[in-house]
């Protein structure tokens, strides 16, 4: 068999020589044809390609279109075939090789080739069961008995088929998943696994529907999104016990230690990186086991046990070098570093962080670039080169930067891997103030500072389609606010940079005695219901060091971590206090065009109707506010507005109306944890008993509408709370920024519904008379503090107000106030 083949090869080459010889372009394309049907025959399936192009050019040439097209339908067998047998598929290849069977069919068509019409729908027939049809018919209306039987053959199993290019295909997108979160591109990475998720469930590749949860888990996990990644590897870990693929089940304990080592559970970590280490060893897989090493290794890192972390991380780079895993080895380098670092031996820990930049830089690598610069240059600090550190630090916020770039829109996402590389930033910030540079580290600070944000509002206010504007510090300082303090956290230490007239007026640091942020606004929080002093420890840490810089009565702060939630429009009797996230924010909210605002008419919800919202033993969820009703029938009153209150404040009624109003003011309970508000529930529904989607007003509900209020007021419980990231405070009271409004008043806890009811008349009859809405927040808070039975700080001191100072104008007010009021 072999002799003949060469016999056959010898033959081709020949018809080729001759060809040549004589000038006969047909004959030299019919040779060329000839052997890429031979190394197609061979499974030599490049060089087939390669000969079959060579013979389509010199058919194109000649005007041979019936060989032409039998050269399109080779191709595409040839690229077919390619798809299958590579061992990483190629998705290219399947489609390259069903647009020369178009190419192919086209032809067949034209030159009234029936035969290689069918065979052509054959062909695509692989990639659709339709087309089998198409052959089948074209096979008996030629009368071609060999050409209608393939076909019932083709359509008897194309089923199977389909299946197996299905699995292929998934299994490609995997694989292109997985290269382009190598690459830092999240976004993509996770578009493509998902795909291969969904068919790995259509085609019931249980095996590849658990690697699917394995390398989504990893995305998640690289966004620091530890729950979803650990979710994902949960379900990955059952699936490969269930098929009894160990390898994958190793796969999975190495993700599950991971995640868990991420969240501090550095014992549970091990436990599941011995596993891994168990199983690697049992399949021989030695990749894996220099993996699971690595783990173990980080994992007593993360105890104290250095000496321990050293051996396991000589293991893996070991192992890296044998099985030539250039990205292994510059993560074992990467490592030691660590280690080595925490054992103050800087020499040989900068050594290993160069040999993994090294790497990176050879394999392309932003996230490991942007790690390396960033270990590389907490080293050089050590050693107390500031400059050299700088460098590294910058370009380390460089590439971290570029990487979250790529998460184009995702919101979510941007806000969770920037949480997650936290140190980085703050690590530029601090170095700076050290080496003496104080305006640099303030632009440092701000540029890291509510990044999310500030690419939505970019977003929201663009009025045409040029590319997104470049905030630059030099902008964002202009024309601030009369007195502007900008704070950033690092420790227990806060750094002031007091801003008026555009300059840095002072610097000043403070440390906060006996705890930090985040304990200190818990015991300020505990404290509020027994004691008039208990925002002093606040004062004292946030007010008291600039205190003496305040001229005016105007104060803009930009709170940092755990004081986002700390009442500052209460800790002052003489200055009106308002927060903004970031002064980029405040900018952008600034620059919106005028017209972007709505100018009139205002949306008034109250006490919606949640009767139907109950627990499982039919109790009913939620109280009826029957203040909060009297208070929207009462600022109803004052803007000559029909409130929406009791069963017709529902979520959708709610989420059509804001769209365009000036004003939006809601009366509701709120979750104590996202700030989430509690509407009415849709009367259209899938089902009887409410799901929390049918009367919740969601983060993603409020943040998906374009809004054009100048004010939110959210009388409502906990309106203020979120959960606390680098990027702020994720609340309810962000998504209304986002969403456009220019400025939103919050609570930050439970408000007592007669005490909010006094509070909001008192804010409303002052905005009414043209008061900016800080000053009329300033009086109305004073109004409480003055009666008898609210005067304590739990009634009025939970109101702040986020973003810009308005003031409205509205139409023939001053009678209707006396009136009311």
């Amino acid at each position: 068999m072999v002799d003949k083949k060469l016999d056959l090869l010898e033959r081709h080459m020949q018809e080729l020589s001759v060809a040549r010889k004589e000038g006969d372009r047909q004959g030299k394309g019919l040779a060329y044809f000839n052997l890429g049907r031979y190394y197609q025959g061979t499974a030599d399936f490049n060089q087939a390609i390669t000969n079959y192009r060579e013979a389509l050019a010199i058919f194109k040439e000649v005007g041979f279109r019936a060989r032409e097209g039998a050269a399109y339908g080779n191709l595409g067998n040839a690229y077919q075939s390619l798809g299958n047998f590579k061992q990483a598929i190629d998705l290219g290849n399947f489609k390259q090789a069903i647009e020369y069977y178009h190419q192919y069919l086209s032809i067949a068509k034209e030159v009234g080739d029936r035969a290689g019409e069918g065979m052509a729908y054959g062909n695509l027939g692989n990639q659709a069961i339709e087309y089998h049809h198409q052959c089948l018919s074209i096979g008996k209306e030629i009368g071609d008995r060999a050409g209608e039987g393939a076909a019932y053959g083709n359509l008897g199993i194309a089923y199977d088929s389909l299946v197996y290019f299905k699995a292929g295909e998934g299994a490609a997108y995997g694989n292109l998943g997985k290269a382009y979160q190598s690459l830092g591109n999240f976004k993509q990475a996770m578009d493509y696994h998902y795909q291969s998720l969904s068919i790995a469930k259509e085609v019931g590749d249980r095996a590849r529907e658990g690697a699917a949860y394995g390398n989504l888990g990893n995305a998640y996990q690289s966004l620091g999104n530890f729950k979803q990644a650990i979710e994902y590897h949960h379900q990955s870990l059952s699936i490969a016990k269930e098929v009894g693929d160990r390898a994958g089940e190793g796969r999975a304990y190495c993700n599950l230690g991971n995640a868990y080592r991420s969240l501090g559970n550095f014992k549970q970590a091990i436990e599941y990186h011995h596993q891994d280490l168990s199983i690697a060893k049992e399949v021989g897989d030695r990749a894996g086991e220099g993996v699971a090493y690595g783990n173990l290794g980080n994992g007593y890192q993360s105890l104290g046990n250095f000496k321990q972390a050293i051996e396991y991380h000589h293991q893996d780079l070991s192992i890296a070098k044998e099985v030539g895993d250039r990205a292994g080895e510059g993560r074992a380098y990467c490592n030691l570093g660590n280690a080595y670092r925490s054992l103050g031996n800087f020499k040989q820990a900068i050594e290993y962080h160069h040999q993994h930049l090294s790497i990176c830089q050879e394999t392309e690598d932003p996230m490991g670039l942007a790690i390396a610069c960033y270990h590389i240059g907490h080293v050089h600090e050590c050693f107390g080169s500031l400059s050299k550190a700088l460098n590294y630090c910058r370009l380390s916020v460089y590439y971290f930067d570029e990487v979250r770039r790529l998460l184009q829109s995702e919101d979510a996402w941007k806000i969770s891997f920037r949480d997650t590389k936290e140190f980085a930033y703050t690590a530029l910030w601090t170095a700076l103030l050290k080496n003496g540079e104080v305006d640099e580290a303030l632009y440092a600070a701000e540029q890291g500072r509510a990044q999310a944000l500030a690419d939505i509002l970019i977003m929201q206010y663009s009025v045409d389609e040029k590319p997104m504007m470049k905030i630059t510090i030099s902008l964002v300082m202009q024309d601030l606010p009369s007195q502007t303090v900008f704070t950033a956290l690092e420790g227990n230490t806060i750094s002031f940079w007091f801003l008026r007239d555009d300059i840095i007026i002072n610097f000043r640091q403070k440390k906060i005695e006996n705890g930090t942020a985040k304990s200190l606004m818990k015991s300020t929080f505990q404290s509020l219901s027994f004691s008039v002093h208990s925002l002093q420890p606040l004062y004292d840490v946030l007010i008291s060091p600039i205190a003496d810089l305040i001229q005016g009565d105007d104060l803009v702060f930009v709170p940092d971590g755990h004081f986002c939630l700390a009442p500052f429009s209460a800790m002052s009797d003489s200055v009106r206090v308002r927060v903004i996230p970031s002064l980029t924010a405040l900018k952008l909210i600034t620059m919106a065009p005028d017209n972007f605002q709505s100018k009139n008419e205002a949306l008034l919800v109250g006490d919606p109707c949640l009767s139907e919202v109950t627990y499982g033993t039919g109790e009913p969820m939620y109280e009826q506010l029957p203040c909060a009703k009297k208070e929207v029938d009462i600022i109803g009153e004052l803007l000559h507005t029909v409130p929406l209150t009791g069963k017709n404040a529902t979520k959708a009624e709610v989420l059509k109306r804001m769209k365009s109003v000036a004003l939006i003011h809601i009366a509701a309970h709120g979750d104590d944890r996202s700030g989430e508000i509690a509407l009415a529930p849709n009367p259209e529904r899938t089902s009887k008993i409410p799901k929390k989607e049918d009367y919740m007003l969601l983060l993603s509900d409020v943040q998906a509408v374009c809004l054009q209020a100048r004010l939110v007021v959210l009388s409502c419980c906990h309106s203020g709370q979120g959960e606390v990231k680098s990027e702020g405070i994720v609340g309810i009271a962000r998504a209304f920024l986002c969403a456009g409004a220019r400025s939103v008043l919050v609570s930050l806890w439970a408000i007592d519904d007669e005490a909010t009811f006094l509070f909001m008349k008192s804010f409303y009859q002052h905005l009414a008379d043209r008061k900016s809405a800080s000053t009329a927040l300033h009086h109305a808070m004073k109004s409480l503090q003055e009666t008898k039975n609210y005067s304590a700080i739990k009634y009025w001191a939970p109101f702040v107000l986020i973003g810009d100072d308005v003031t409205f104008e509205f139409r023939q007010l001053e009678h209707v106030l006396c009136t009311c009021f």
